[in-house]
């Protein structure tokens, strides 16, 4: 018999992402801590929790927009299939519906003083589906290209950018502010002095994921000022927007409510509606020079990728979004905020039970510990301090068996380019997360409650404390 091994040797094997090696890993991880009696803490996923994604809410509120939308057709026959019903379950284009566009764009741009124009909105699946279409655009010219992004980042991207052969990463730190905007400058340069074309900065400024802080609006401007300087985009991924935390939620603006025409907005509705139909969007009024030197929408670039890589978007999910977008008298909502809030009830409330217990277990060892607190979506970058302790998947595999507690080492967030000049960079941090339990009500404060506890207890001990 031949040998069926297919040969191709330009393909780039992906290394696993930190997330998929804890979620490949817990399973056996689990029985183990099982079998010494403990119990699982969930401190890791960054899952949307299930007390604020229960279906049952978003049905109702689907079942009253689709009944309204059967009276505005005023059919007779109870037993006729109402149109928006067939379309619903028929092809649409690249697109997709435009009600739904319209209005998200209505909702969406009184929430952040914009207009946007439904016309620019290409509906992804979910903002890394918008990610892959962007990074797409520009990989397709055949040239070296090469993406700025934080370091660390999120891993979803990582795995999308270097994909491709042609493809580089070159990183840029943060401090407590944001990105440096002196590094992006510089690594933009660097780029080019090394033939690569630069097409954008990729970040998630708001509830930074793996970072856990948000960008101050100061130095928002800072880094669109480079950007503009140096004629390149920012990719601003915003999935914990409505996730805010912040008494005066308006006040820092997401980059594409300061300049639309300098950024690309991927949005997402996993966090404010259901995780599973994944629905989003990606908007940007930019223009790209082209061939023959012409100027033409990024959003028609867009389009052409959408249409070559996706075709057709799946209507009745787009349909059943919109429904959150309504009210129920089928009027377009004035805010997303209302709805955030049914969220933020939860998330807020996990929030303050982690970091209220980092405080009380781990407040009078900050020598030792340190850690971010979140004006914005799930997770906290908790630091170890103290000297010799190596925070890799052996460390976490270890907090798993001995003391049940879930978490993610940050190592895995960090870009290559960044642990070449910085080899120690994430080995000393870990990724908290305080969206996630498999519990409600009180059981999902008890279980917060306990599971930080044992983090706080598990971190004293591993540090000799």
């Amino acid at each position: 018999m031949s040998d069926a091994t297919l040969e191709l040797p330009g393909i780039r094997t992906q290394p696993t992402s930190v997330t998929r090696k804890m979620a490949a890993a817990l399973p056996k991880l689990r029985e183990i801590a099982t079998q010494k009696g403990l119990k699982i803490h969930h401190l890791g996923a960054g899952y949307p929790h299930p007390e604020v994604t229960n279906p049952k809410s978003f049905i109702d509120r689907t079942d009253r927009w689709f009944e309204h939308l059967a009276r505005q057709e005023g059919l007779n026959d109870a037993q006729e299939i109402p149109a928006f019903l067939r379309d619903a379950y028929a092809y649409t284009d690249t697109m997709g519906p435009l009600g739904p566009r319209e209005s998200f764009a209505a909702v969406y741009g009184h929430d952040w003083s914009v207009q946007i124009d439904p016309n620019r909105l290409i509906p992804t699946i979910g903002a890394t589906g918008g990610i892959a279409l962007l990074c797409s655009i520009f990989e397709r010219i055949g040239a070296e290209v090469a993406y700025i992004t934080d370091a660390p980042t999120y891993a979803g991207f990582l795995a999308r950018a270097t994909l491709n052969q042609n493809t580089s990463i070159y990183s840029i730190p943060m401090d407590r502010e944001g990105a440096d905007p002196d590094a992006l400058r510089e690594q933009i340069r660097n780029a080019r002095a090394d033939g690569k074309l630069v097409p954008f900065y990729y970040t998630v400024p708001d509830g930074h994921n793996p970072a856990g802080f948000s960008f101050s609006p100061s130095r928002k401007q800072e880094l669109l000022r480079v950007a503009e300087e140096e004629n390149i985009l920012i990719a601003e991924d915003a999935p914990y927007l409505y996730i805010n935390y912040s008494s005066d939620r308006k006040a820092n603006r997401p980059f594409f409510a300061i300049d639309p025409q300098r950024s690309v907005h991927l949005f997402t509705g996993s966090k404010i509606g259901l995780p599973g139909p994944r629905v989003g969007f990606v908007y940007s009024e930019a223009t790209v020079g082209v061939e023959n030197g012409r100027d033409v929408s990024l959003t028609e670039l867009l389009l052409s990728e959408s249409s070559g890589a996706v075709l057709f978007h799946n209507p009745l999910s787009l349909l059943t979004f919109e429904a959150l977008l309504r009210g129920d008298d089928g009027s377009v909502r004035e805010s997303l905020w209302p709805l955030a809030e049914e969220k933020l009830q939860v998330y807020r409330e996990n929030r303050q039970i982690v970091l209220g217990g980092l405080e009380d277990n781990l407040g009078d060892y900050r020598e030792h510990f340190d850690w971010t607190q979140p004006e914005a979506g799930f997770f906290s970058a908790f630091t170890i301090k103290t000297p010799g302790i190596r925070v890799d998947d052996t460390f976490t595999n270890a907090l798993v068996e001995k003391y049940g507690v879930v978490v993610v080492p940050m190592y895995g967030f960090y870009p290559d380019d960044f642990l070449r000049h910085s080899p120690g960079a994430g080995f000393n941090q870990l990724r908290l997360s305080f969206c996630f339990t498999e519990s409600t009500g009180e059981e999902r404060r008890r279980d917060l409650h306990e599971a930080v506890v044992a983090f706080c207890y598990a971190m004293k001990e591993e540090c000799g404390l």
